[in-house]
């Protein structure tokens, strides 16, 4: 056999080799199909003992997760959007829903995970609660709501499950105080910046206080006379996994059913419950 036969025969052979490897998936794209990256705000104790939690049920189904930790909230979206993260989980149905609106965008909830119900504390007098239910607000009495439109909103929600008013909207939609329609106790409703109404509770009846500031304030939020209820009108505000409309069809599919699997478990629920004391509630 010539020379050039050998060289021939052995080119042939190695293209067929590569060839072949071109068509065997790689162990690297099997381990990155397998390895979801997670955006997240800087992440508090409580969402540390959580993410723990599913870390340690995923190590048996071969998933690894990696963390991109974020300070501002218009970054987390984006970068799923664009394909530097996989999924996310900071937000609610309504954070989403205007994201999408303002920015053209096309990201969807692929699972419910929590709630962060708002509460209505009593005021306070010399110190102590004035009331310690909501039957004990008096006719006339003077009750502080956050006054940005989102939060405002919110809190007349919340004081319409408390049975203290009724509205004319419902769902999605805003809710001002022009929509209240009922007020049987002719309670005055007073608009104060967010960050002032546990201020308030010294000269009111009660407050609506927003979570962000209700540790700052030094409240035991467990002191609360009412709790907002989860139900239609406050499923804007459950939180979520969010990703990619089109995440069933990505290579990692297979692993993030299995991470959605593992946060969906009475493990990671008890979790929940305890590490937030209560505050956070799982919603599926």
């Amino acid at each position: 056999m010539t020379l050039k036969s050998v060289l021939k025969i052995v080119g042939l052979t190695t293209l067929a080799a590569l060839a072949l490897a071109a068509c065997a998936p790689s162990s690297d794209a099997k381990e990155n199909a397998n390895t979801i990256r997670v955006g997240l705000m800087a992440k508090s104790d409580t969402e540390e003992a959580r993410w723990d939690k599913i870390e340690e049920l995923l190590k048996d189904e071969g998933v690894t997760l990696e963390y991109t930790e974020f300070t501002d909230y218009s970054q987390p979206n984006k970068a799923t959007a664009n394909g530097e993260v996989d999924v996310n989980a900071f937000q609610h149905y309504n954070f989403l829903n205007n994201w999408n609106e303002e920015n053209n965008g096309s990201l969807v909830p692929i699972a419910d995970t929590y709630f962060t119900a708002f509460r209505l504390y009593s005021g306070t007098k010399d110190g102590s609660e004035r009331y310690t239910s909501v039957d004990q607000i008096p006719d006339g009495g003077t009750i502080a709501i956050p006054n940005d439109p989102v939060n405002e909103s919110r809190a007349l929600y919340l004081l319409q499950s408390a049975g203290l008013l009724k509205l004319d909207v419902s769902g999605n939609t805003f809710a001002a105080l022009s929509n209240i329609k009922e007020n049987p106790k002719n309670l005055n409703i007073k608009e104060l910046d967010a960050s002032q109404t546990a201020r308030s509770l010294g000269s009111v009846d009660a407050a609506i206080v927003n979570n962000d500031f209700v540790q700052e304030a030094g409240i035991d939020f467990k002191k609360a006379i009412f709790v907002e209820v989860p139900d239609e009108n406050s499923k804007q505000w459950y939180n979520f996994l969010a990703a990619k409309e089109d995440w069933e069809e990505s290579p990692k599919a297979d692993a993030l059913k299995k991470l959605i699997n593992a946060y969906h478990t009475d493990e990671v629920k008890k979790v929940i419950e305890e590490s937030s004391g209560g505050l956070d509630q799982p919603v599926w």
